[in-house]
């Protein structure tokens, strides 16, 4: 019985550290804002269930109280920041205009430093 259980929490860890790295590819590779905190939701979300798994100990003792405690912290925190990331994601769009990062002006169309500041 012990076994069974020492393998769900195998399998805990393994999703969790899955769900990290969905998270860091949608991170990494896409640009639209919206869809990095989505990424980094699944991010916290696999960093979350993936420190619950580590934090059972045996069967007969269960799992440690400290772990869960931060993890429902945590919870809470990514909830707010999620709030925050989407508050500004709304604020930048209504400014620019845009809701992905673009890349700037390319090089040679940006100004020249000399030109700033008065010859030389």
């Amino acid at each position: 019985m012990s076994g069974a259980l020492g393998h769900s929490a195998t399998l805990f860890a393994l999703t969790g550290a899955a769900l990290v790295g969905i998270g860091l590819y949608g991170f990494v590779a896409r640009t639209h804002l919206l869809r990095r905190v989505l990424a980094f939701n699944v991010i916290g979300s696999g960093v979350f269930l993936f420190f619950g798994a580590t934090g059972f100990r045996r069967p007969d003792l269960g799992a440690d109280p400290a772990p869960q405690a931060l993890i429902i912290t945590g919870i809470i925190v990514a909830l707010s920041l999620t709030a925050l990331a989407l508050a500004l994601i709304t604020r930048y769009a209504a400014l620019s205009g845009r809701s992905s990062l673009e890349d700037e002006a390319p090089d040679d169309e940006a100004p020249d430093a000399g030109d700033e500041r008065g010859g030389g």
